[in-house]
């Protein structure tokens, strides 16, 4: 599953450590003790938890060690009566047996597979035939050379995997998520990790400790072979990944003996194909233990109670010796190497260099240099690859690990471009930084950005739980973790010049992906699977016992906007909608105009051009320089049917920064040159755009499907009109855009009136006209009445076919949005839902999979039922039956929609919409024509419906509604025959859709 972005947290001006004994939040540093439950004898001594602490401490971070070893790192912030949680084990795909690759990734799904407690309805016969089952798994993996009994021995397998799957119940993990109100229940394993994640109501802790604790004591690897199909699926969603398998033949070239490049996450398919349940038990009786995990949550927690609850929840949890892994030594790289790639989408290069693991000196040298060549705005990547076009696009990254590091730099090439030329521009910006060759601010400026993104990310509980995990599977204190970011603000401008000249020369791999059709394309054979009952509306007496545990209620909290938004008007047609941020120093500041491309489709192109672009005495790179030093950044982006023009950054710097901005708006300093190159650049992205099978399926396909061939999507200048723009048009229209009414959205720590230093103070600097122009009318596209029943096909070279249903449901209407919120939910809408439940864990026939009504974003638009399924192309029957019969007859289960109600009751009682997001929301309102937080009617209307008024909204919303169903496959493996039952099979050409 997919790792989650690491955000970075702040230098620490002092840093020490202490141990010190609990107290009661929030955390000081004193000496205080808390007691465990209460005792049966009143003599009892209370219990002591010991814990340090790092003075100076954004976090106010706790970290403490149970008896057994296990890590736990509290942090208490109270934005919302929400927790983040990770479990984060500190064992990974490297630690894979090297004949058993993939199978840290494996055992990460069957965690959520349950117990001989959790998930079963009658432990002793189903235990006995999953002894069964996993014999025969021994016998299959010994008969690879003997295909007609291996055949033989998966029909028992098959067999009797549904008698023991009678006895299970299935997702009942994911049910008690949901009905807690949890979100984002999810996991992923990495090199170093394997990580557990769920965001949940503060109240429901107990709860959740309970249930983890169970799942993490035992594996029982129940509905092993469904589940088994599930990861050929996303074995195959990597192999229809030109990205995928050129980061592997990179990690390859790089790490000929290491793990890091002999083993991927996802495993070979040989592997895949010969799993072994005693080698996954083997696995995770030796690294899950207590000794070898952390729990680390971020939120509106008591600390006291916290460690209370985990203590007697996992404090039993038997600790053991977790083996030492020995890295392999890689031999110096002498020379070059090179790989070629080939694959259907568009043509890069990636170079990658061997480096040391992420917590040494080198570490910290190696990010700086990263971002000296790439920080988004300032660096020589930034500067001289992209702003300037000579490549279409470029970058570099870090992917850090603890052995060692990769350093990767990457480019896409103009039209025209070798991709040989683009690595040589690459290594060229690469030898600026040996040369010394960047000015000598950039380090300090980078420096200060850096604290900048940490102090945004203390906004976030994700993030500060992530740090307090990272630390952990790098095997440093927090003390240790925090001095990193201090660290890095040593780093003197000789110490990167001299680590890039000591570790970058030849000592490279490059890998060079090019477009074409891959001759070793392999994929997972489609095995035979009966599917297993799904068994709805049974439960454990472990669910019935947990979920019978006394939870605190909590009272949603919901928008007031006329109370949470102060507004004002600087002129007229020139209204500020503010909000205080009263926790840090950073400000967003909007100017949002109500027209876009819709209107005139040269909007998007003119709010692009400004970005290479100077005024006045700066030119475009000395500008972007100047906004990088002030620790600010701008954007300009022009939507179908509005433009956002945004400031951020931090605040003491917010008026020299927005008079710069100003001027730029005002007075933008056409450049031929840039406009050449930039129609150039728009015109090969457009051609890797058709090469990229999400944007032909979810944009082009889509837009097609719902107004027909003149749509959104291909409303925009052809070719000719691209080459005909001069550059005075386009600033022309830039300079339009303060003449225009708008809207102006301010958060930040200023505040609104006052005697000095307010917002509107600052906002005497925002130059528009005594009168302001009104926008031009809204222009919509007709939406298609699809009233015929169709089958729209693309060709692509792929494993997979994905396919989505799609159906026009009514114009917007609020009155709708409850009914809406509950049969998501219960349908479609995540891990338990019924779709989820039905193609994936009983039928094994996608990966991914899902169903909703969705409700359209602006009033007078119409909803669409969207349903999606990602499968190979040989199950492309099954899965579309599969999907058709459940939006056809949708499924009854009272347990599943009581669950549904509990997780949006849960949900909504424990959101808290906030700061800048005050602002967002309002916004959202605003299109939909509402004045009042809709989320008010969904709490309150949701809790009384019944199945029987879910039914009735299925059966006349979704049940027979004509449906165009859009796929997207290769030609050679979809089956057409079966495609025919749908509607009229139409293949649509690349241009037909794109428009071009």
């Amino acid at each position: 599953m997919k790792k989650p972005f690491l955000l970075l947290f702040p230098a620490i001006a002092a840093l020490g450590l202490t141990t010190q004994c609990q107290s009661s939040k929030p955390a000081t540093t004193t000496t205080a003790t808390a007691p465990t439950p209460a005792a049966p004898a009143p003599a009892a001594t209370p219990k002591e938890y010991k814990y340090e602490t790092v003075p100076g401490d954004p976090l106010q971070a706790r970290i403490y060690k149970l008896d057994n070893g296990l890590t736990v790192y509290l942090s208490d912030y109270d934005d919302a009566p929400r927790i983040q949680t990770y479990v984060a084990v500190r064992a990974g795909s490297k630690n894979d047996p090297a004949d058993a690759t993939g199978l840290a990734h494996y055992l990460e799904h069957m965690v959520f597979k349950g117990t001989s407690r959790l998930g079963t309805q009658d432990w002793e016969k189903e235990k006995a035939e999953l002894a069964k089952i996993e014999a025969l798994y021994e016998k299959y993996r010994s008969q690879r050379n003997d295909p007609a009994a291996r055949k033989r021995t998966y029909h028992q397998i098959d067999s009797i995997s549904g008698v023991a799957a009678t006895y299970a119940v299935p997702n009942e993990f994911d049910k008690i998520m949901g009905a807690i109100g949890a979100k984002g229940t999810n996991a992923h394993t990495s090199n170093e990790e394997t990580v557990y994640q769920e965001d949940i109501p503060s109240n429901q802790i107990e709860r959740w400790a309970a249930t983890e604790s169970e799942r993490f004591r035992e594996l029982v690897p129940r509905l092993f072979h469904t589940e088994l199909e599930a990861v050929y699926e996303e074995k195959n969603r990597g192999l229809d990944s030109d990205f995928s398998k050129e980061f592997e033949a990179l990690g390859l070239a790089l790490y000929p003996t290491h793990p890091y490049g002999t083993q991927t996450t996802i495993g070979t398919i040989e592997h895949l194909q010969n799993p072994s349940i005693t080698e996954i038990k083997k696995y995770f009786d030796t690294y899950y233990v207590p000794n070898n995990v952390a729990l680390c949550l971020s939120g509106d927690l008591d600390y006291d109670q916290t460690i209370r609850l985990i203590d007697k929840y996992f404090g039993s949890w038997q600790a053991k010796p977790v083996p030492t892994f020995n890295a392999p030594q890689e031999k110096p790289i002498t020379a070059p190497i090179t790989r070629e790639i080939l694959g259907p989408q568009s043509e890069n290069v990636m170079i990658g260099f061997r480096l040391p693991g992420r917590t040494t000196r080198d570490g910290l040298r190696l990010k700086m240099l990263d971002r000296i060549l790439t920080n988004g705005q300032a660096g020589l990547i930034d500067l001289h690859l992209n702003q300037q076009q000579k490549v279409l696009e470029s970058a570099s990254f870090i992917d850090e690990n603890n052995d060692y590091s990769t350093f990767v730099m990457y480019g896409t090439p103009r039209q025209g471009q070798k991709l040989e030329d683009v690595k040589g521009l690459l290594l060229g910006e690469l030898d600026k930084v040996k040369k010394g060759d960047f000015p000598d601010w950039l380090i300090t400026a980078i420096v200060n950005n850096d604290k900048l993104e940490r102090t945004k990310g203390y906004e976030n509980n994700q993030a500060r739980a992530t740090a307090m995990y990272q630390a952990f599977i790098q095997g440093v204190s927090w003390a240790d973790y925090l001095k990193q970011q201090e660290n890095f603000g040593t780093i003197t401008k000789e110490e990167v010049v001299k680590f890039a000249n000591d570790n970058f020369g030849n000592n490279y791999a490059a890998i060079f992906k090019r477009t074409g059709k891959d001759p070793n394309t392999v994929k997972v054979v489609k095995p035979a699977i009966t599917p297993v009952p799904a068994n709805r509306e049974v439960a454990s007496e472990y669910y019935k016992q947990l979920t019978s545990i006394p939870a605190p209620e909590l009272q949603p909290v919901f928008v007031d906007y006329k109370k949470d938004i102060q507004q004002t008007e600087l002129k007229p047609g020139l209204p500020l909608y503010y909000t205080q941020n009263k926790e840090n120093g950073l400000f967003d500041l909007y100017y949002i105009l109500d027209l876009g491309t819709n209107n005139d489709p040269r909007w998007g192109m003119a709010t692009d051009y400004l970005q290479y672009l100077g005024t006045g005495s700066y030119s475009a790179a000395q500008l972007q320089q100047e906004f990088y030093k002030l620790g600010c950044s701008f954007r300009v982006q022009s939507g179908t049917d509005r433009v956002f023009v945004s400031l951020t950054g931090l605040d003491t710097n917010l008026e020299p920064a927005l008079k710069l901005f100003e001027q730029l708006l005002n007075n933008p300093r056409s450049d031929a040159a840039a406009l050449k190159n930039m129609v150039a650049g728009t015109l090969k992205a457009r051609q890797d755009a058709k090469l990229d099978k999400q944007t032909i399926l979810s944009q082009a396909m889509v837009s097609y499907a719902k107004y027909g061939k003149k749509n959104p999507f291909t409303n925009i200048l052809s070719e000719k009109e691209l080459k005909a723009l001069k550059p005075e048009q386009l600033t022309a229209l830039i300079k339009k855009l303060p003449t225009y009414e708008h809207r102006v959205l301010y958060y930040g720590p200023r505040p609104l009136r006052g005697d000095t230093n307010t917002i509107v103070d600052v906002l005497k600097f925002h130059q528009t006209p005594a009168r302001l122009t009104p926008t031009p009318p809204a222009k919509d596209f007709a939406e298609q009445p699809l009233k015929e029943k169709k089958v729209y096909w693309v060709d692509y070279n792929m494993v997979q076919a994905e396919i989505l249903f799609l159906s026009k449901g009514d114009v917007y209407s609020k009155d709708l949005v409850p009914t809406v919120a509950l049969y998501n939910e219960y349908f479609g809408g995540g891990m338990g839902s019924i779709v989820f439940q039905d193609l994936r864990e009983s039928k094994a026939l996608a990966y991914s999979a899902s169903s909703r009504y969705a409700n359209a974003d602006k009033l007078g638009r119409s909803n669409y039922v969207m349903s999606y399924i990602g499968t190979q192309s040989d199950k492309l029957p099954e899965a579309m039956a599969g999907m058709q019969a459940l939006l056809t007859d949708m499924p009854s289960a009272d347990a599943n929609l009581a669950i549904a109600k509990n997780a949006i009751r849960n949900s909504i009682s424990t959101e808290r919409i906030t700061k800048g997001n005050v602002l967002m929301s309002y916004e959202r309102a605003r299109r939909l024509g509402l004045d009042y937080d809709l989320r008010q009617d969904v709490y309150t209307q949701t809790q009384n419906m019944t199945l029987d008024e879910l039914k009735k909204f299925q059966a006349a919303k979704i049940k027979g509604q004509i449906q165009v169903i859009l796929v997207i496959g290769s030609k050679d493996r979809l089956n057409f025959k079966e495609l025919a039952k749908y509607g009229d099979v139409q293949q649509l050409s690349l241009k037909e859709i794109f428009g071009y």
